[in-house]
């Protein structure tokens, strides 16, 4: 009520005073809420380390965006030390609970041994399921792994298609991968008007 001004008032204070009470009581919805405030200095401080604090209560209590916050503060040593593990740890609770970004920046862990062993059968799997999920990133980074062979057997058609999806999803360099593809027949029949179409875009 107070937070989004209906039927009051907008007082992001006095709602951050009632998000607080409630967060204390373990409403979880409001734990989350009060970490986001913590974040951004909505009717509060700034305040990193509050903002970890809540954040790892409701990652704890269920809540998936709670947990790929976690992992990025412990990434990135917000609000507390940086943790490799611990960030691998939370954006593999998140991946599993089907947050896409996620899915994403824990095959970059397993393809680069981040917070973890180095496994690119884990890393293609997870490349695999944010790129289904819509993640561009992880479609350009699938299309490569398709290209090079790693962790897969070489596959031009999906290299093809993927570089396709991720330069539709507006990805410059799958865009200029995307026109060689059609330059040289890779993946694809050749076609020198869609090769120039990509270039010009890329």
């Amino acid at each position: 009520m107070y937070y989004n001004g209906k039927g009051t008032e907008k007082n992001l204070k006095r709602a951050f005073h009632w998000f607080q009470k409630a967060a204390e009581n373990g409403m979880e919805e409001a734990i989350y809420v009060l970490a986001m405030c913590c974040t951004d200095g909505e009717g509060t401080d700034i305040n990193l380390e509050k903002a970890f604090y809540w954040y790892q209560k409701a990652a704890e209590n269920g809540n998936n965006e709670a947990m790929f916050n976690l992992a990025t503060y412990y990434k990135d040593g917000k609000g507390t030390d940086m943790n490799l593990e611990k960030a691998f740890y939370w954006y593999q609770k998140a991946a599993e609970s089907g947050i896409n970004e996620a899915m994403n920046n824990l095959a970059a862990y397993y393809y680069s041994g981040i917070g973890t062993k180095k496994n690119l059968e884990k890393a293609l799997h997870w490349y695999q399921k944010a790129a289904e999920n819509g993640n561009e990133i992880a479609m350009f980074k699938l299309a490569m792994y398709y290209e090079n062979g790693e962790g897969v057997e070489k596959n031009l058609e999906k290299t093809f298609y993927w570089y396709q999806k991720a330069a539709e999803n507006g990805i410059k360099e799958a865009m200029f991968n995307l026109a060689i593809c059609y330059d040289n027949g890779k993946g694809t029949e050749k076609n020198i008007e869609k090769a120039f179409h990509w270039y010009q875009k890329a």
